[in-house]
């Protein structure tokens, strides 16, 4: 059975925001269009299940959601990048002009600093201008939780751009959540 014309309609044009929401989470184009495409077929596979009153890019950023989740649980059992190499794949990112979301580099390394648990509420919210009650249905966690991680982000954000952030800093962020 195939999705209805209005269904893909919308689909269609989630996706702008869909790709950038996963290339500003993952700052690896190959793995974030990965993401997207898992993202988009899961859609189409169970587009019955969509509630037409719910907001379409809310459904799909909670599919992406949930599919980065799945494969960072996949990939824990992998070994680690060692930090040189995270590095030296950030360079080549950087020479792709794709790779810019229209955010500064600095901001971008500072971004990559943060707690994956930090980074993904701060940027639904700032970045998508998700309300707190959307990112909470996106990210399946309390409104409350969102609102304390995304204070926390924006605190640790700026401690990272103003140099005022230590490495140990930056871990026992990670380390609360």
């Amino acid at each position: 059975m195939h999705a209805p014309d209005l269904f893909r309609q919308q689909l269609l044009a989630a996706v702008p925001r869909l790709r950038r929401y996963a290339r500003s989470l993952i700052f690896d184009a190959g793995s974030a269009d990965d993401l997207v495409q898992t993202a988009l077929e899961r859609a189409l596979s169970h587009w019955h299940q969509f509630d037409q009153r719910r907001d379409m890019l809310v459904w799909l950023l909670s599919i992406a959601h949930n599919a980065f989740l799945d494969q960072r649980r996949r990939d824990s059992r992998l070994s680690f990048i060692d930090p040189a190499q995270a590095d030296a794949q950030q360079d080549i990112q950087r020479a792709d002009p794709g790779a810019d979301v229209g955010l500064r580099i600095d901001l971008l390394s500072a971004l990559a600093r943060l707690p994956l648990e930090q980074r993904e509420p701060l940027l639904l919210v700032s970045i998508e201008q998700f309300s707190y009650a959307e990112c909470a249905e996106a990210l399946g966690i309390p409104i409350g939780t969102v609102m304390s991680r995304v204070s926390r982000g924006r605190v640790a954000l700026r401690a990272l751009l103003d140099g005022q952030a230590r490495p140990d800093a930056v871990r026992t962020l990670r380390r609360v959540i």
